[in-house]
């Protein structure tokens, strides 16, 4: 959701760290389509929008099994376009809309109150550069065709809480990745993280605001031809708020079904589509894709 997206909970990558001495660089990209709504006797949440995504994620090889990254993300927040689109995409897959078809299309309205008077209000459209995020990873185990490693790391608060683009303070993270091949004859290879996020203390969420959040997930990828893949993937992370609501209160778990096409020599491109599989707890359906360019040689 818009209001997790403040935080900088990581995103799954392989437990393979990049070569010393060489570069890898990605630019993800994603549209995000929100709507909530949703109340009990002492709680009230609307969420209602678009979030677009783009990150620049650059890693290198500082040495043998050790790798530093950075990711530097831009989001726009708006009533955007997709709302009709997703209307019929939730009808043709028989999905649970939650209601969107009720109301107007191409709103913004990210709305939270409760009966204590705490709460947040955002609907104005907004752009800017999000919170930075720099992480160390450290493979301590490599065999072939397999790796685990550790990693931790820092989110700045460079974004801009009132315009709904970061959480206006720092967090930090650490956790562990698997990498491997199946143990069998058939082409998959499978990663998963799991980890814990320490949030720095928000204005906007003040005291609704959960500080302690885990974060797990599984992938699987499934080389079909020499240059397709089919990806799949499963997220799960601890809600950020204090609430008895779905959508602000409860774990969040996502479902990701896509595809990768290595069109040339250690160029990738992925493209994806996310469901919230716990309806509520997280986007209706997000969009992705990545162009990836792996191991550039430094002169």
């Amino acid at each position: 959701s818009p209001v997790t997206g403040l935080f900088g909970l990581p995103s799954q990558r392989d437990a393979f760290t990049t070569a010393p001495r060489t570069i890898a660089a990605s630019l993800h990209s994603s549209i995000a389509s929100h709507y909530i709504n949703d109340a009990n006797s002492r709680e009230f949440v609307n969420i209602d929008g678009e979030t677009l995504r783009f990150a620049l994620e650059l890693r290198y090889g500082l040495a043998e099994n050790w790798d530093l990254q950075v990711e530097i993300p831009w989001l726009d927040q708006s009533g955007g376009d997709l709302d009709e689109f997703i209307d019929d995409w939730h009808d043709f897959w028989g999905f649970s809309d939650g209601g969107r078809s009720d109301v107007d299309t191409d709103l913004l309205d990210y709305t939270y109150a409760n009966i204590d008077g705490d709460g947040f209000r955002f609907d104005e459209d907004s752009s800017g550069i999000g919170d930075v995020s720099l992480s160390i990873s450290h493979s301590f185990y490599r065999d072939e065709g397999a790796a685990f490693s550790a990693f931790a790391g820092w989110k700045f608060g460079t974004g801009d809480e009132d315009d709904f683009t970061g959480s206006g303070e720092d967090d930090w993270f650490l956790g562990l990745r698997f990498s491997g091949a199946h143990l069998s004859d058939l082409p998959l290879s499978w990663h998963g993280h799991a980890g814990y996020l320490r949030a720095g203390e928000s204005d906007l969420l003040d005291d609704l605001q959960e500080k302690n959040l885990w974060f797990a997930g599984i992938a699987m990828d499934w080389h079909i031809t020499p240059r397709w893949s089919l990806i799949a993937q499963l997220d799960s992370n601890e809600a950020p708020m204090d609430s008895d609501l779905t959508a602000t209160g409860d774990e969040a778990f996502l479902a990701t079904l896509g595809g990768r096409w290595r069109f040339a020599q250690r160029w990738a491109l992925d493209f994806s589509v996310s469901e919230d599989i716990r309806v509520e707890s997280a986007p209706d359906v997000t969009f992705q894709a990545s162009i990836r360019y792996r191991h550039w040689p430094q002169d």
